[in-house]
């Protein structure tokens, strides 16, 4: 018996050998590296792509120079402007959204309840690229949809990704990941019993009094993950770029646009490696918090 559990573990490890080599090669080398190279001067072109130096805290310490924190085009204001966009676009927009949707859907016919679920998950399955330019065209000053609608109702033409470019990609974001929202927070409700809602109905309760008092207690731990992973995913998200590329005038530059224009446009390599370190340990307080989270779920359940 000793024998056999020693060749099934020399077995597991072969089985797993293949996986352990991938996540090796590309995450946990490229995890080291970025790190390594955030301490040098290390560019994309010239003299120090081939032959970088160290450079100690320098680019942490250019990154968070209070002299310049807040200006147009620097981290802090992409960090600044990030957590608005979390803000709106996440956690007032997807959250609220989907919540909303979620508890109405409990409430209309079968077909209307198909329609909507799946318009909103066409929005979120469609690839980003396909619904960034479609938005472009959509908002688009001289041809746009929106202006051409507007027109017709005799209103005035607007030039929504030059004057109101935040809003845009707020609401863009929002339109297209509140299906994540609304399919976990309608299996939510599912999975309440009817008979809350029927003695409920019996007490003479209102919708808006059962989903205060019944549903929104029961399905409280579905909220706070929500709003953990769309944080997550929001924080990173790189799609604005399509509509404005962190324009004009640096206006929408989220924090991943900002990586991008630090590392791969403007060739610094290593301070882009600095941002995407800060972002990483930013990521790493997200995750640490979902899973404490869904610790204390999990033992809510089983008690």
């Amino acid at each position: 018996m000793k024998k056999f559990t020693l060749l099934s573990n020399r077995a597991g490890s072969l089985f797993m050998a293949p996986a352990a080599a991938l996540v090796g090669a590309f995450v946990i080398a490229p995890f080291f590296w970025i790190i390594f190279v955030s301490f040098t001067n290390r560019t994309l072109l010239g003299k120090t792509a081939v032959n970088p130096e160290f450079v100690g805290l320098d680019n942490y310490i250019a990154l968070f120079d209070p002299s310049n924190f807040f200006t147009r085009g620097q981290f802090g204001f992409s960090l600044i402007l990030t957590i608005q966009f979390v803000l709106f676009s996440a956690i007032i927009g997807q959250a609220v959204l989907g919540l909303l949707l979620a508890w109405l859907m409990q409430a209309v016919p079968k077909p209307v309840k198909s329609l909507t679920e799946t318009a909103v998950i066409g929005a979120w399955i469609l690839p980003e690229v396909v619904i960034g330019f479609a938005w472009f065209a959509f908002l688009d000053y001289d041809n746009g949809t929106m202006n051409e609608i507007l027109t017709s109702l005799g209103l005035p033409r607007g030039d929504w990704l030059l004057d109101y470019p935040f809003w845009v990609i707020v609401f863009f974001n929002t339109w297209r990941g509140a299906a994540f929202s609304m399919m976990l927070f309608n299996s939510a409700f599912s999975s309440i019993p009817p008979s809350y809602f029927q003695a409920a109905d019996v007490a003479g309760a209102s919708s808006w009094q059962k989903f205060r008092d019944i549903a929104l207690p029961l399905v409280r731990g579905h909220v706070v993950t929500d709003l953990i992973l769309i944080t997550m995913w929001t924080f990173n998200v790189f799609t604005p770029y399509l509509l404005t590329k962190g324009g004009p005038s640096y206006r929408t530059e989220v924090l991943s646009i900002y990586t991008y224009r630090i590392a791969f446009r403007d060739f610094e390599f290593g301070k882009g490696a600095a941002v995407g370190v800060v972002i990483m340990f930013i990521n790493l307080a997200f995750a640490l918090i979902y899973l404490r989270v869904a610790r204390k779920k999990a033992a809510g359940e089983a008690q």
